[in-house]
């Protein structure tokens, strides 16, 4: 049916404005009072009044409802691709009565097809623009397209208004209050969020263009700051805290044009942070105080690291002092946090995959993904970087305390000999510490050029200043001697000779530790090499007289029977 037939063929109502002006001006006379000619004349002038309101309101009504049908007609087209200069042509509508109208028919009628969500989001926007105040209820309509439709009203909404005026906030409240509609709308605004600097996935009516990331992280931390802050936001912190924490590192790499041009209007019209990636922090902060981590926050203030977080050089320490503060809190929180920044890992980012790491590491002990860790870990244990070796050790050294990752993490061992030679005393102490959780399930499968390459450095770092790492080469020592293959044993005599004097020196060290496990591997030695003078005097605890014995011994050319034996 023709909607301007319809009109004319009921008309609307006359209105009683007439009747009542008149009925009040005569309310002192009555008609049998009046002189015939007077009442004739009044009666006239009423009717003629009657007829000019009504002609004006069937006029006016008619106007709209023409404008009203030919927009339901223009909506209803397919190709909604220009319906932002629909909207502007029929811009006297949003501001006239007939709004709540045109909006009822639009929800009773339904989008005939995909391809218009967006035009009817962003008539919804318009009219929340023009309304500031509105009588209607117009989030019905918004929250029945998202149901049906999340992505377009979503990707529609940050396109309409990337800097998240007025009336797409309040837009923004009614999507993720809902329970129809918080779930969807918050899983596709995090992949927008993720997508460093924009997302560009097309909607139902073809339009794909690019969507900021950074309009997103505007978005909630407008969000963040209105009195009572979505539950949907609580439910997705872990994500909503990896997904910012990632703008916040890549920002600090570049910052495309298009990001500088919209950061910009944002700082005109919100009065925001200077730089976006200062902003991300801001934004984060607000994330963690909102779920009651305010304690966390003044952690990381005392201790400077929020400054560190935007220094590209440091920022990776700056993630693992949070990680730590964030562990204190909820350690089940925090291995979630984690899970999330692995799926961030296809990044092809540097400096998020040492942050990464650094965050990992801090979570290793009560985390379930360990074999994930392990592979991230074992690859940058082959960096030329510093840094990523030392991250990818301090890992390593957590997971091998697992007894089915030290046995899977055995094929590292070739590596961590060499890095035995870096001159860098962390690197050297983490690497003898894990090939000391290697060895009681692996050692036996060394090869022997391999063997007699450790024996060297174990003989050097038997003198090492760190006590651990005495600890784990002496320990280290005792593995090959007793535990190798038996050609493995044979080569190392000539290793296990020269280690008799440094051990029985060390067996007086200060450290008790030290001093009880030099004893021990000088008796394995003994044992090694069939001395039973030396076997003797450690049995009888005589550890000085031994030291002075393999003194003087050690002056005197050996006979070649006993060097045999």
């Amino acid at each position: 049916m023709n909607p301007d037939s319809d009109v004319e063929q009921n008309p609307p109502s006359m209105p009683k404005l007439a009747v009542g002006k008149e009925e009040k001006d005569g309310a002192g006379t009555t008609p049998a009072q009046q002189p015939e000619e007077v009442q004739q004349f009044q009666q006239d002038g009423a009717a003629m009044e009657r007829t000019r309101e009504q002609h004006c309101t069937r006029g006016l009504f008619r106007t709209t409802a023409q404008m009203v049908c030919k927009f339901m007609k223009r909506i209803r087209k397919e190709e909604t691709g220009v319906m932002g200069t629909v909207l502007r042509a029929y811009s006297p509508i949003l501001k006239s009565k007939t709004s709540a109208a045109l909006l009822d028919m639009l929800v009773q009628e339904g989008p005939s097809n995909a391809k218009q969500v967006p035009a009817m989001v962003r008539y919804i926007h318009q009219w929340l623009t023009a309304n500031e105040r509105p009588e209607y209820n117009v989030y019905r309509p918004l929250l029945d397209l998202t149901e049906a439709q999340p992505a377009d009203v979503v990707m529609a909404l940050l396109r309409v208004a990337p800097s998240c005026d007025r009336a797409a906030m309040d837009m923004w409240k009614s999507i993720m209050c809902s329970c129809r509609t918080a779930e969807p709308a918050m899983l596709i605004f995090l992949d927008v969020l993720g997508k460093w600097p924009e997302h560009s996935t097309s909607t139902s009516d073809g339009d794909c263009t690019a969507v900021l990331a950074l309009a997103a992280a505007v978005v909630m931390w407008k969000i963040l700051h209105v009195p009572c802050v979505p539950h949907i936001v609580t439910i997705y912190f872990p994500r909503l805290f990896a997904h910012l924490l990632f703008q916040v590192l890549s920002g600090t790499l570049h910052m495309p044009e298009a990001v500088q041009t919209f950061w910009k209007g944002c700082q005109q019209q919100h009065g925001l942070a200077t730089n976006p990636n200062s902003f991300a922090v801001q934004t984060l902060k607000a994330l963690l105080c909102q779920l009651h981590y305010k304690d966390v926050v003044v952690a990381l203030e005392d201790k400077r690291a929020w400054d560190t977080l935007l220094c590209a050089d440091t920022q990776h320490c700056a993630v693992g002092v949070l990680a730590r503060e964030m562990c204190h809190k909820s350690v089940a929180l925090c291995s979630e946090i984690a899970s999330s920044l692995l799926g961030l890992l296809s990044k092809d980012m540097p400096c998020w995959d040492l942050a990464t790491m650094a965050f990992l590491v801090e979570c290793l002990a009560c985390s379930e993904w360990h074999e994930r860790a392990l592979d991230i870990m074992s690859k940058n244990l082959q960096s030329e970087c510093r840094e990523r070796r030392r991250l990818a050790l301090r890992g390593l050294v957590l997971l091998g305390k697992n007894v089915s990752m030290a046995i899977r993490m055995w094929g590292l061992h070739t590596r961590l000999v060499e890095l035995l030679r870096e001159n860098d005393r962390d690197v050297v102490r983490m690497s003898i510490v894990l090939l000391s959780c290697l060895f009681p399930y692996n050692g036996t499968t060394i090869s022997t050029p391999l063997a007699l390459q450790l024996a060297d450095m174990l003989l050097l770092l038997f003198d090492n200043d760190d006590s651990q790492v005495q600890l784990s080469s002496m320990f280290i020592f005792r593995e090959l001697t007793i535990f190798s293959a038996e050609r493995i044993q044979t080569a190392l005599r000539s290793h296990v000779r020269q280690s008799l004097l440094p051990l029985s020196f060390h067996c007086h060290d200060e450290n008790q530790r030290v001093a009880e496990d030099s004893r021990a591997t000088l008796r394995s030695s003994a044992r090694y090499l069939q001395r039973k003078d030396l076997q003797e005097m450690l049995q009888e605890e005589q550890t000085w007289s031994s030291g002075v014995h393999l003194v003087r011994t050690a002056r005197k050319p050996r006979p070649r029977a006993a060097e045999a034996a």
